[in-house]
């Protein structure tokens, strides 16, 4: 069976509908519904001149017989009427409400898998509603104690130890409980989503030179180290922490499986630039499966016709990958 992938359309006014436009264009391995609202699709179809047909969800539809060219619609509407590259905060709640429907579907096993497109932080905190992110968002919804930010590029895998966080809360967000958390996730989804029987992990320091004995910076020998060690004996393949400018090098990126950064700019930039329009972001330990784009809502190109669409594809692709690996490992658990 090809698994049946929920995609969330992200800001409305942004490249996400742009984005989606491409899944009626490309034939995948699955069947995609599209939470959005058909409105605003048609709309920016037009405007694109791009030919499609929208057709409606239902449960009970015969999903593989859909072809190229057809855009299956999970209708919910926006407060106002959209415009492209202009930001409206009567529709913040839209956003949301695509989100909340997707993960209902992936929890009751509707769907296989969620696939996000950007959504703007900004104007949903503007419209009076507190969000700092997918990922934490997600977690709340699903009850899930310790979700863990991860994006990728083929086997180049790059964690967060803290996510949406001003630079100056970082430190104190980080402790050896909430380290221990994080690994902990980190290491259990590299061998149950990804295959790796003995991932190797290297760790970053929080501070420049990874504290350079403490002259920099008390993190590591206080909370890092001490994490290391702890879990290193309880069998994990752990190295670090080591300076992020010396770790972000071929010499260590060829043996690892996945790098923990300790905060969003530590990590992130440096992954984006190696591979940006082809990486995708993964949220681990959620009970269910949700991949993302790497980019944002890049307000200045919707309804244009010139947004990249590699990464939307790429977290198609995974979502994909690791829905039939979930569904395999449950039917050898069954056997």
């Amino acid at each position: 069976m090809k698994p049946r992938l929920a995609i969330c359309c992200g800001e409305p006014a942004g490249i996400g509908i742009d984005l989606l436009l491409t899944v009626a264009l490309h034939k995948f391995d699955a069947d995609c519904i599209v939470i959005a609202d058909s409105t605003v699709i048609k709309d920016r179809a037009a405007q694109l001149e791009v030919d499609i047909d929208l057709v409606c969800y239902q449960k009970n539809i015969p999903l593989g017989s859909i072809s190229t060219g057809q855009l299956i619609i999970l209708d919910i509407k926006c407060r106002e009427a959209v415009e492209p590259g202009l930001l409206n905060k009567a529709n913040a709640a839209y956003v949301l409400k695509t989100l909340d429907r997707a993960t209902e579907g992936c929890q009751n096993g509707e769907f296989d898998a969620m696939v996000t497109l950007p959504l703007h932080k900004g104007v949903i905190n503007d419209s009076g509603i507190p969000f700092s992110g997918h990922t934490e968002y997600l977690a709340e919804l699903t009850g899930s104690k310790m979700p863990v930010m991860m994006l990728a590029a083929d086997t180049f895998r790059v964690a967060l130890a803290s996510t949406h966080l001003p630079l100056k809360d970082v430190s104190s967000a980080i402790t050896k409980q909430s380290l221990i958390d994080v690994l902990t996730v980190l290491h259990k989804d590299l061998q149950e989503k990804f295959a790796l029987d003995n991932p190797k992990i290297y760790i970053c320091g929080l501070n420049p030179h990874a504290g350079e004995g403490g002259h920099l910076g008390m993190e590591e020998i206080n909370t890092i180290i001490p994490v290391v060690k702890t879990l290193t004996a309880s069998g994990m393949n752990l190295v670090g922490p080591l300076p992020a400018d010396t770790l972000f090098t071929e010499k260590y990126l060829k043996d690892a499986d996945a790098v923990l950064a300790m905060f969003h700019d530590q990590g992130l930039p440096v992954l984006k630039h190696a591979s940006f329009g082809r990486a995708i972001n993964i949220t681990l330990g959620l009970p269910i499966i949700r991949t993302s784009v790497d980019h944002g809502t890049a307000l200045d190109l919707a309804g244009k016709g010139s947004a990249d669409s590699g990464s939307f594809k790429a977290a198609i692709e995974s979502a994909i990958q690791l829905s039939k690996s979930k569904a395999n490992s449950k039917m050898s658990d069954n056997n």
